[in-house]
């Protein structure tokens, strides 16, 4: 699945999405013990615990933390900002960070090295040295999320192959991590084909056929969602229908322009032609906020659609030529005269016609580029005519028509 080349021409378009305010106020640090945060600032295969005391204002410097990964345990000491960093952890590895002070011993959740981030976590002794129980998934406190930001569905054809791009952000407006109250699960359109998380995604985002996850708990701030799927050539008109488990602010669909493609939905407000800053023309459809649950419709009219008769008809010959080599090759064995060489035409042509056999089925599988498939088509065809011609020519050839 192809990341889509006019991304940027598209965000010229129009200026999407709010700015999301986040609340001042310091978090409690306990809140945020032992989460695993992905992070872009920290290099990819790299995790950063940072080791603190009753607050984030207090660092403990100089002191041993591990980590877990799979079967190797690493060790660093804490630096003047309180930070062990790790590095070369293999991407997909499962891990945790521990460290002990003042007899605590204090952990972190377990976590995937997500192959594209880093990891930033936060380790917290207890104030006044009390104790603290190492955090827990169920500890963090229950909020709402949205898709926010210049979130997005983006729509782009490749021939007559529908490509959808998801393009979302999902915000957390709170100081600190939280669990929705509705899972983060849902389900692509049917026909979605090859659903793929693109790369800049959160890890915390799982494709699995058609069904996408966001695993919790959601961080202060943005998550990106970036997804994509294909559509298989379906005629000129469809229909999407896409429920999301969070609140849309604001509907935004961006279409690229194909000849007399056009698209509508009830949730849009308006829909309109537009040029992007690469001279590619797109149509936007817009619209007010979509409930968590409620279901995006989307009519597409007008799409690119080629006939694919010629390469029915192409296949369709190609067999015919098959069993007619095939009822060649058993005469043959019946002919008299020059049998070594009649047997070398008819092994030959026996490996063009398969030759040409494969080549159908690649392309019917969109598996060859049409200029190489035209090119080999016609070289394979001209090779069969020649050994014909040979074989006519052979004693028996009668038996070989």
């Amino acid at each position: 699945m192809r990341i889509p080349l006019s991304l940027a021409g598209a965000a010229m378009v129009v200026a999407l999405g709010a700015a999301v305010t986040l609340q001042a106020q310091m978090p409690d640090a306990r809140q945020m013990s032992g989460i695993p945060m992905p992070s872009s600032d920290v290099p990819a295969g790299s995790v950063s615990v940072r080791l603190v005391r009753g607050e984030l204002t207090n660092n403990i410097v100089g002191h041993p933390v591990e980590l877990h990964a799979g079967a190797r345990t690493e060790r660093a000491t804490t630096d003047k900002d309180g930070r062990a960093v790790f590095t070369g952890l293999p991407p997909g590895s499962e891990a945790h960070a521990m460290a002990e002070v003042d007899g605590q011993r204090i952990e972190s959740q377990s976590f995937t090295v997500p192959p594209d981030a880093g990891v930033r976590l936060v380790l917290v002794a207890g104030a006044g040295g009390g104790p603290l129980a190492a955090p827990s998934a169920a500890a963090v406190a229950p909020g709402e999320v949205a898709f926010g930001g210049d979130s997005r569905i983006q729509i782009e054809f490749e021939d007559d192959t529908v490509e959808v791009f998801y393009l979302f952000d999902l915000v957390n407006p709170s100081a600190a991590p939280v669990t929705p109250a509705r899972e983060l699960v849902f389900e692509l359109p049917p026909g979605a084909q090859q659903a793929a998380a693109l790369e800049g995604s959160s890890p915390q985002v799982t494709v699995r056929g058609r069904v996408v996850s966001i695993a919790g708990p959601i961080a202060p701030g943005t998550t990106p969602v970036r997804l994509a799927y294909s559509l298989a050539p379906a005629g000129p008109d469809r229909t999407l229908a896409q429920a999301l488990p969070a609140a849309w602010p604001q509907v935004q669909v961006i279409m690229t322009r194909a000849g007399g493609a056009r698209m509508s939905s009830p949730q849009f407000a308006s829909a309109t032609d537009m040029a992007g800053g690469d001279g590619q023309a797109f149509i936007l459809g817009s619209g007010p906020a979509l409930a968590a649950g409620q279901e995006l419709s989307l009519a597409l009219t007008g799409l690119p659609s080629r006939s694919h008769l010629g390469r029915t008809l192409s296949l369709g010959l190609a067999i015919l030529v098959l069993l007619a080599g095939a009822w060649a090759a058993v005469s043959a064995r019946r002919v008299s005269g020059d049998a070594s060489r009649r047997a070398q035409l008819v092994e030959r042509r026996d490996r063009l016609m398969a030759d040409l056999v494969r080549l159908e089925e690649q392309s019917r599988a969109g598996a060859v580029d049409p200029r190489r498939y035209a090119a080999r088509h016609e070289e394979l065809v001209a090779q069969l005519e020649r050994v014909y011609g040979e074989l006519d020519r052979q004693p028996g050839a009668a038996a070989e028509v």
